[in-house]
């Protein structure tokens, strides 16, 4: 973990895509066991198209180095969000079970066996349980999600487990503009609700997790055509 400010790097897809491989190789040879990559940003900047890329391009070079552990698996489960009278705040940090994915990143990296773990389906608005596998092999965590680098309880637990923090970033205007396809096409809800869902709860948990920037260990502003 790095206390102090983040390097700073302005990079296309692919550039930003070496570049986190090659770090990632250079902390795991400093270090013995499993290391965890933390890719972190707001929603719509591309941390899940990235980190799937990263663990395709660390197995190419060596087979089941790198496996995929996403945070988005522990929303609270639809059904609870509905008890508490939270569903219309669904993406923000109180809709996650913070401290259990916390307590599952630690248990994954001291684990010497495969171990399962959720996932999340837009197409259904829920959790998938098991729905990625870490094999015994993996060596590297690549770990994604908005909130990795929060300092606020309970998310401050999951900082100290990360070996490697990277903060992807992409301009705001980008970000609302990628929000509103990604409601459109899963067809959900109308394109009413999503506007007000992308204006009240995505772009504002942008702002709050662009404040934990400094957090990390390196800051890629990706360069985008959109």
């Amino acid at each position: 973990m790095n206390d102090n400010e983040p390097q700073v790097l302005q990079l296309a897809p692919e550039a930003a895509l070496t570049a986190i491989a090659d770090r990632a190789l250079s902390v795991l040879a400093s270090r013995g066991g499993r290391i965890a990559v933390g890719i972190s940003g707001g929603p719509g900047v591309g941390k899940s198209t990235l980190a799937v890329r990263l663990v395709e391009a660390l197995n190419a070079a060596t087979p089941g180095l790198a496996a995929y552990v996403p945070m988005d698996g522990f929303h609270m489960r639809h059904a609870k969000l509905e008890s508490l009278g939270t569903v219309k705040d669904k993406g923000a940090p109180h809709t996650f079970e913070g401290a259990a994915f916390a307590e599952f990143l630690a248990g994954v990296k001291a684990a010497t066996t495969p171990i399962s773990g959720p996932g999340y389906s837009r197409e259904i608005e829920d959790v998938v349980v098991d729905a990625f596998i870490v094999p015994a092999s993996a060596r590297v965590l690549v770990v994604e999600g908005n909130y990795l680098l929060l300092a606020n309880a309970p998310w401050w637990q999951v900082r100290p487990l990360l070996d490697l923090a990277v903060f992807i970033d992409v301009p705001r205007d980008a970000v609302k503009a990628r929000l509103l396809k990604r409601h459109a096409e899963h067809g959900l809800f109308n394109e009413a609700r999503n506007r007000e869902h992308v204006e009240r709860v995505d772009l504002a948990n942008y702002d709050l997790v662009k404040r934990s920037r400094g957090r990390a260990d390196l800051a890629i502003d990706l360069v985008t055509e959109g």
